[in-house]
C-alpha cells in the first residue's frame, strides 16, 4: 500500500511506499526530491519531475521543497558553526548548524536524488544555492587530501530535471548562455555526486507548439531512461 505523509513541517513533504519488496521485483530506491520553483506545483520542473517518478521505481519519497522561508541563505553564523568540528560546537553553533545537518541527513539517506530546477537568469534559483551552500560542508560532504578535494557523498544517483524558456541545449545558439548545467555537475561533482543524469525541457517561452514539441521530447527521454514502464506501488 502507498501513502502519503504530509507532515506538519514548512519545509518538506515525506511520502513512503509501505509495501514489502522481494528479490525478484525490481531494486526499489529511497529518493530525496528537491525543488526551487517560484510556482510550486505549477511549476514545469516540478511536474516533469513528477512524470519521471511515477516511471521511476522507488520505495520512498522525501521532498523538499526550497522557498525563501525554508532555505534561508547563509549568514557569518551559519557559516562559522559548519566549519567548527562537531565536537567543539557551543549550543548556539549547534542551532546554526541544525539546517544543514538536517539537509546532510536527507542526502545520505537516499539512494537517488531528483533535482527539479528551473533556469532564472541563465542559472539557477537563488534558494537552490542557498541549499548546495548548507550541505557543502568540510568534513562532512567533502575533505581535502594531500590530492585535493574529494567528495564524500558517492554511490548515488542524481537525475535533475531542468526547465528552460529558451533553448540551451548543445549546439543552439544560445548554449553559451547555459549556467544552470554546467554549475551543477561542477557542484555536485565537488561533493561525490558524479552520476548525473539531465533531462532538460526546452523552449517553453517559445510559443505552445514549441512547448508541446520539446515536452514531448522530455517524457520520451524520461520513457527511455526508465524502460517506459510506469512504477506502481504493490498491493
Amino acid at each position: 500500500m502507498f501513502r502519503l505523509i504530509r507532515e506538519a513541517r514548512s519545509d518538506h513533504l515525506c511520502s513512503v511506499n509501505t509495501s514489502t519488496h522481494h528479490d525478484t521485483e525490481p531494486v526499489m530506491s529511497n529518493v530525496l526530491l528537491i525543488h526551487s520553483s517560484v510556482f510550486g506545483e505549477n511549476s514545469q520542473s516540478l511536474g516533469l519531475a513528477r512524470d519521471f517518478l511515477k516511471r521511476y521505481p522507488h520505495r520512498s519519497v522525501v521532498e523538499r521543497a526550497l522557498t525563501p522561508e525554508t532555505m534561508p541563505h547563509l549568514d557569518g553564523a551559519t557559516f562559522a558553526a559548519m566549519g567548527t568540528p562537531a565536537n567543539e560546537h557551543t549550543s548556539s553553533q549547534r542551532a546554526a548548524a541544525a539546517l544543514s545537518d538536517e539537509l546532510i541527513a536527507e542526502i545520505e539517506a537516499a539512494d537517488t536524488i531528483v533535482l527539479a530546477v528551473p533556469m532564472y537568469n541563465f542559472s539557477i534559483p537563488s534558494t537552490l544555492k542557498a541549499w548546495i551552500d548548507h550541505v557543502a560542508r568540510r568534513g562532512r560532504t567533502f575533505r581535502y587530501s594531500e590530492n585535493g578535494p574529494e567528495g564524500l557523498l558517492k554511490g548515488k544517483k542524481v537525475f535533475v530535471l531542468a526547465a528552460r524558456g529558451g533553448v540551451y541545449s548543445k549546439g543552439a545558439p544560445a548554449a553559451a548562455f547555459d549556467f544552470q548545467e554546467p554549475y551543477l555537475r561542477a557542484a555536485l561533482g565537488f561533493l561525490g555526486l558524479t552520476d548525473v543524469t539531465f533531462i532538460h525541457l526546452e523552449g517553453l517561452a517559445m510559443g505552445p507548439e514549441a512547448a508541446n514539441t520539446n515536452r514531448g521530447k522530455a517524457l520520451a527521454e524520461i520513457g527511455r531512461l526508465t524502460g517506459d514502464v510506469v512504477a506502481t506501488a504493490a498491493a
